[in-house]
């Protein structure tokens, strides 16, 4: 994929404004209609100009587009840094044209825009869960009025305090546009109660701490979208988790009971005789909590000792006395 420099396209400074962005849209828009004009590869040049004017039209996006930085190069190989969009506050329910064409329907936008804004990234027209993203306007003596826009922003916390439930500061990133019609982020953060057992894209919700009402209306909503941060040692697929335990050899054979973390501290596990390498196991209950709490899967992984004279010999042993061939069955 490669990195599109949205200004360079539009021919504007980066600290141009909303105002000046919208004369050189409508400059370059005349010039390469591809209805009009007679440039070379004018299509394809006005495909480009509504990709770029998509993003840098919307104060949101194109704070968004600038946390990227002023490095990268025109064409330049590009992938999405690992945090991009986490903690950054945008309108709820605004659609977009993640993947579609443009207003005159030119065909789709590039990766880079689908990427960074598309449908699947924290940017693609996100809607609150169970509702729309503004409160509707009513009449009255007092004149109109309007709940205010609800926002959206897609945080990250550790699989711990999914669990748990935990109380955490969050930071989030807010674009405004100022007087001079010039696009900034300012930082605030929340105090946010993580309630115990809540899952990958579940949202919380923060209520009036949307965008202002209108003539007198209630403030809109907050909703942060969940993302859970990778865990060293267990996976999550919705409320089940999955562990890889390292079991030794006779422990395996045997059937051992051994000691197996679980998010709720460890608790003791018999394993099967003869417990084979990538066995799944069971723990019922011991995923994360809810109405129907989760499991915990175990997949045992056996792990020979440390090479060793003593190992050595031990395993040369069972070699003379143990009547074993593991590929017997593949010589029939």
């Amino acid at each position: 994929m490669r990195y599109k420099d949205y200004y360079k396209v539009m021919g504007v400074a980066r600290d141009a404004s909303q105002e000046d962005i919208k004369r050189a849209y409508r400059k370059l828009a005349r010039k390469f209609h591809p209805d009009v004009s007679k440039e070379k590869d004018a299509e394809e040049k006005f495909k480009e100009l509504q990709e770029a004017n998509e993003v840098l039209k919307d104060p949101e996006k194109r704070a968004a587009y600038d946390q990227l930085g002023a490095d990268w190069r025109p064409g330049q190989d590009f992938r999405p840094p690992p945090d991009w969009g986490k903690g950054f506050e945008f309108s709820a329910g605004r659609g977009g044209a993640a993947g579609a064409g443009g207003p005159e329907g030119f065909g789709g936008f590039s990766d880079f825009f689908s990427e960074l804004f598309g449908e699947r990234s924290p940017f693609g027209g996100a809607r609150p869960q169970g509702g729309p993203g503004m409160g509707a306007g009513r009449g009255g003596r007092g004149g109109f009025s309007a709940a205010g826009q609800d926002h959206v922003a897609r945080v990250e916390i550790d699989l711990e305090d999914a669990y748990r439930g935990s109380s955490r500061n969050i930071e989030l990133r807010s674009p405004e546009m100022t007087t001079e019609g010039r696009v900034v982020v300012k930082p605030r953060t929340l105090k946010v109660t993580i309630p115990a057992g809540v899952t990958e894209g579940q949202q919380i919700r923060l209520a009036g701490q949307g965008s202002p009402g209108i003539g007198g209306g209630p403030a809109g909503d907050l909703f942060l979208e969940v993302t859970l941060r990778p865990h060293p040692h267990f996976k999550v697929d919705g409320r089940d988790i999955t562990l890889t335990l390292p079991v030794a050899p006779w422990e395996a054979a045997l059937g051992e009971s051994v000691s197996v973390p679980t998010l709720g501290g460890s608790v003791d596990m018999k394993l099967p005789v003869g417990a084979r390498a990538g066995q799944k196991l069971r723990l019922r209950g011991r995923g994360l909590p809810g109405a129907t709490p989760g499991d915990q899967y175990v997949v045992l992984e056996i792990v020979l000792p440390p090479d060793s004279p003593q190992s050595r010999e031990f395993f040369e042993k069972m070699k003379r006395e143990l009547p074993f061939d593991p590929r017997a069955e593949l010589a029939r």
